[in-house]
This record gives structure tokens, C-alpha cells and sequence, in this order.
């Protein structure tokens, strides 16, 4: 059994959770840091609630992306660390540095405390918006070696906010003397179990379309991975050797159109999913509606577009294998609804 220790960022988050969990399942002691240790008790709870094993391995620790306060307590004696806090606020926001900044200086912040503290190597959460935002519409198969281009149409804050604190990150590490290494993930849009109350990432849409706040859908597509095998995706990273230096996309299969995510969770969920829309929004009315809304104008660009991803690079390197989109939908909508996080 693993007896090293992992620093897990951001414990109370979606991802972070699920990688906790595995952790902690596969014989991992664990440290994860929180903005505050008031909330130490409910992540926890949530975390006992999503079926934790092996909880008296698991600490917390105060740590704020901001702040150089608490991570050099935070690293102490930590063989890995899962960096996977970062700010999630896709769409339009008022003020682009209220993402960026924290997200590029805090994981600089986490390199430079991992490096003084001898980590052996960090997986950093990227995301797919570092890698296809900006790009023209082709049929082009994104993969690891394409970057977002920030001028380009759609980037939003969010967007920016990933790619550059991941071009800092490699940046820091080319000046970096040591034997510290760096992987990064790439996730497209993560669906799955709902820990706790929270609901974090593309969850979000898969509430609103079980609310009912969307009376027709748009013409958009997805690309989908299912946080479980993130999470799985994450610990790999940490100790496959061959991972050391690299980018990993994680996906599977083609991306699926919110009629279609609409259409499983009807299936799946029956008479639990009598708000979901059936009817469908023409292009038009989303492009005129972009010329005086921000939130249409951040997604506009990407209507009818399915964007082509490759998880070759994953599986060969890592081993890694990924569930069908439909269980990621079918997850997340059902524990949604047993949450009571759906209206009535």
C-alpha cells in the first residue's frame, strides 16, 4: 500500500474532493488546504457522505491562493501535490483580474512553496480552455500540443485565467533548478457525483437544465469526462514516471449536444426530469441576443461547433480509460436530485 503523502489544493472543491476520495481509497495519507479551517467540518462531512475510507488519514490545513501564509506548513513532508484550486467562473465577469490573478499567482505561489519544501512533482489543473479557446472553427482534433489563443474569438476571463497561470507554471519550471517535476491536466467540461451542497463546474448546467431555467436549448456541444476519471487521471499523473513534463487532455468521445444531454437525462431520470427543455433555440436568436448581452456573446462563437479531442496522449502514457459521457450526465443529474439541489 502507498504510504507517501499528497497535498490535495482547494479540498472543499469538486474536483479535489473526488481526487481525495481515491486518494485516501488507495492507501494515500492526505493534507488538503482550505481557505478557512471553520470549513473543515462540513468538507468533511461532505466528503464522509460521498463514501470517504480511511478518513483519519485526511488533514486540513488554512491556505489562501492569495496569501504566502500557510503553504510553507501546508508542503511540510509532502512527497505530491494535486494543485487543483484555481477560481471557476466561466463567462462574462466584470473584471478579468479577479480571475486571472489569483489564478496564475497562486500557482506560482503553490511551485515556489512545493520546490522549497522538496515535492517530487506536482499535476497542476489545467483545463480544455487552455487549449481550444480562439481558435477558428475547422475540424481540426484538438489535442495537448494546441494552446488557446488569447486574442481570439470567445476567450473569456476564465479562459485566460487557465491558459496563463499554465504557460507560468511551465515558464517557472524551465527556470526552476531541481529535481522537481510538473505534469498538467486538461479536462473538458467535468460532470459527475455532486459532493456536499456545492455545485461546481458543468453541474451547473446540468442543474439549470433539470430546473428548468433554460426553456429551449442552444445549438451547443460539449466534449464531456466524468470527475471520477479525472480524478483517476490526476493520481496517475502523479506516479506514472513517463508523465513527468507533459500535458494530458482528458476526454471521451465526441461532444454532445445540449438537446442530447437534454435527451439522457429525460431517459435516464424519468418523471424526476419533467422540467427538463425539449425544445430547441435557432442560431439567430442567440447571435442578436450576443450584440447586447455579455453572457450570449461568451458562448455565441461556439453555436453548432463540436469540438474534435483526442485522449490517445492519456491512455497510452497513463493507462487511463475514460466512462461514456452519458454516465457522467446520468451521475451528476441523479445526485443532483437525491442532494435536493433540483427545484421542486
Amino acid at each position: 500500500m502507498p504510504t507517501n503523502n499528497v497535498l490535495v489544493t482547494g479540498g472543499s472543491g469538486f474536483i479535489a474532493g473526488h481526487c481525495i476520495l481515491q486518494l485516501l481509497a488507495s492507501g494515500y495519507r492526505v493534507r488538503t488546504t482550505i481557505r478557512s479551517l471553520e470549513r473543515e467540518a462540513s468538507v468533511r462531512s461532505a466528503l464522509v457522505d460521498a463514501g470517504m475510507v480511511n478518513g483519519q488519514h485526511l488533514t486540513f490545513v488554512a491556505a489562501d491562493l492569495t496569501r504566502d501564509n500557510g503553504w510553507p506548513e501546508a508542503m511540510q513532508g509532502v512527497d505530491f501535490v494535486l494543485h487543483v484550486a484555481s477560481p471557476v467562473q466561466p463567462g462574462h465577469v466584470d473584471n478579468e483580474d479577479d480571475l486571472i490573478v489569483p489564478a496564475r499567482e497562486g500557482a506560482l505561489r503553490v511551485l515556489r512553496a512545493a520546490r522549497d519544501a522538496g515535492v517530487k512533482r506536482v499535476v497542476l489543473t489545467s483545463a480544455f480552455h487552455a487549449v481550444s479557446w480562439g481558435h477558428p472553427r475547422t475540424g481540426h482534433v484538438f489535442t495537448e500540443s494546441d494552446w488557446t489563443i488569447l486574442d481570439g474569438p470567445g476567450v473569456d476571463a476564465y479562459g485566460k485565467s487557465k491558459t496563463l497561470a499554465e504557460r507560468a507554471a511551465w515558464d517557472f519550471m524551465q527556470e526552476t533548478i531541481g529535481p522537481m517535476e510538473l505534469v498538467t491536466m486538461l479536462p473538458v467540461a467535468v460532470m459527475g457525483p455532486v459532493m456536499g451542497n456545492d455545485v461546481s463546474g458543468s453541474n451547473h448546467l446540468i442543474q439549470r437544465i433539470l430546473n428548468g431555467d433554460m426553456p429551449a436549448l442552444p445549438h451547443l456541444f460539449f466534449p464531456i469526462v466524468d470527475v471520477r476519471d479525472v480524478a483517476l487521471a490526476h493520481i496517475l499523473a502523479m506516479t506514472v514516471p513517463d508523465a513527468a513534463g507533459q500535458r494530458f487532455l482528458l476526454s471521451n468521445g465526441p461532444a454532445v449536444e445540449l438537446k442530447d444531454i437534454g435527451a439522457t437525462i429525460r431517459t435516464r431520470l424519468g418523471a424526476a426530469a419533467e422540467k427538463v427543455p425539449t425544445r430547441t433555440v435557432p442560431n439567430i436568436v442567440i447571435r442578436t441576443a450576443s450584440l447586447f448581452s455579455p453572457e450570449f456573446r461568451s458562448f455565441a462563437p461556439d453555436l453548432g461547433y463540436a469540438k474534435q479531442t483526442s485522449n490517445e496522449k492519456a491512455r497510452r502514457v497513463l493507462g487511463w480509460t475514460a466512462r461514456d459521457p452519458k454516465d457522467a450526465i446520468t451521475a451528476a443529474a441523479e445526485s443532483l436530485v437525491r442532494r435536493g439541489l433540483v427545484k421542486q
